[in-house]
């Protein structure tokens, strides 16, 4: 019995889980789309470049999948009347439940191999294979004739370019200063590498600004003018590493001061939040799998169906998951939050095992005790 459930569990986990990771990927994918159009991004980077984002997503995905396939499979075995078999054969809930603990608890393994080792791999090479393109392909995302958005808040213009790689007729369209905009012109010029990235070397030409409010313009004439046009934050043209992207051990040692000044007493927060997130979280796969098993296992068998149970389990497991999500965004402001992060993956389990093994219980609870009839002593 047990090697049947499995069976049927682990493909139908298996088949859910590459939908999600085909419907995530092509939602989260729409966002590089662009850098094919405007940034001539290779089709064989771009699978490269979004490919890197699925280890990740099976993080939240699996436990999610394992939860869908665990209520469709026992439910199924509900309306097929095998349930009602088993337990007339004196299988009890927690028998029936063996395959797909076993699931589960393989499932967890699988996320945690991913949060702690493969996760921050594929995160950090996402970043600097992003990086790398939005640096060393500056080169190649000047179009003649056509306004270049180089950043937010900076847009390029170029009539035409030379085979020489030198710029003809250049307007550079600067918003990206709080107070000032700035619009520059010039006969010619040239992109450079620079300490922080790209940069534009403009040669004969003038700069307006114009203040915001005010209106005031100023009219500067320059022979050389160089503006950094890196999209990126970083110090010394290096990148800091963010909280994917860090091993456990990176968010556990991490100080304030860490990466020349730029990690602080925010970064430190959101470092610890997802260490403890990345122990805790892939429990979470084994508190769905009890959670489904306790309501659909629990209490006696119903003719009408398993509907409003299918219901329960379902609404559970949604508030179970927005509480997960809630508490890592409260650790990360407040360090006295963290053990709400275990607390909301760990409840559940002690509370849906005793309701599977004691399923009449809970049932007893919602009962509603019969009035006696009129010819029944009361």
């Amino acid at each position: 019995m047990t090697r049947y459930l499995l069976r049927h569990l682990i493909a139908g986990t298996v088949l859910v889980t590459a939908g999600l990771l085909c419907i995530l990927w092509l939602t989260q994918s729409l966002r590089f789309v662009e850098m094919i159009v405007t940034q001539g991004l290779s089709v064989g980077n771009f699978l490269a470049l979004t490919g890197l984002l699925l280890p990740n997503f099976l993080v939240v995905v699996l436990p999610i999948a394992l939860f869908g396939v665990v209520l469709f499979t026992y439910n199924r075995l509900s309306v097929d009347r095998e349930l009602v078999v088993l337990r007339a054969a004196g299988i009890g809930p927690v028998a029936l439940s063996r395959a797909a603990l076993l699931l589960a608890l393989a499932v967890t393994a699988v996320v945690y191999s991913i949060t702690l080792y493969l996760g921050p791999l594929s995160a950090r090479a996402f970043k600097d294979m992003q990086w790398s393109f939005r640096h060393d392909m500056s080169r190649l995302l000047i179009q003649e004739g056509t306004f270049t958005q180089m950043g937010r808040g900076l847009t390029l213009y170029v009539r035409s370019r030379t085979p020489d790689g030198e710029l003809l007729n250049i307007m550079l369209h600067d918003e990206r200063r709080e107070k000032v905009v700035s619009t520059m012109m010039a006969e010619r010029g040239a992109l450079v590498d620079g300490p922080n990235g790209p940069r534009v070397v403009l040669v004969n030409g003038n700069r307006q600004e114009v203040e915001r409010g005010t209106g005031i313009m100023s009219l500067l004439h320059f022979q050389t003018y160089t503006m950094d046009i890196s999209k990126d934050e970083g110090t010394g043209g290096t990148r800091v590493a963010e909280a994917p992207e860090r091993s456990l051990t990176e968010l556990f040692s991490a100080k304030v001061g860490d990466d020349n000044g730029a990690i602080g007493e925010t970064q430190i927060l959101r470092f610890r939040s997802e260490a403890h997130q990345r122990i805790a979280n892939p429990i979470s796969a084994v508190a769905y799998t009890l959670l489904a098993l306790a309501i659909l296992l629990g209490g006696s068998f119903n003719r009408r169906g398993n509907g409003p149970r299918l219901i329960l389990a379902v609404s559970a497991m949604v508030v179970i998951q927005a509480l997960i999500v809630s508490a890592g965004n409260l650790a990360a402001k407040s360090e006295t939050m963290v053990p709400l992060i275990y607390a909301v993956v760990l409840l559940p389990i002690p509370v849906a095992f005793f309701a599977l093994l004691k399923p009449d219980f809970f049932s007893s609870l919602l009962m509603r005790p019969r009035r006696p009839t009129p010819q029944e002593p009361s």
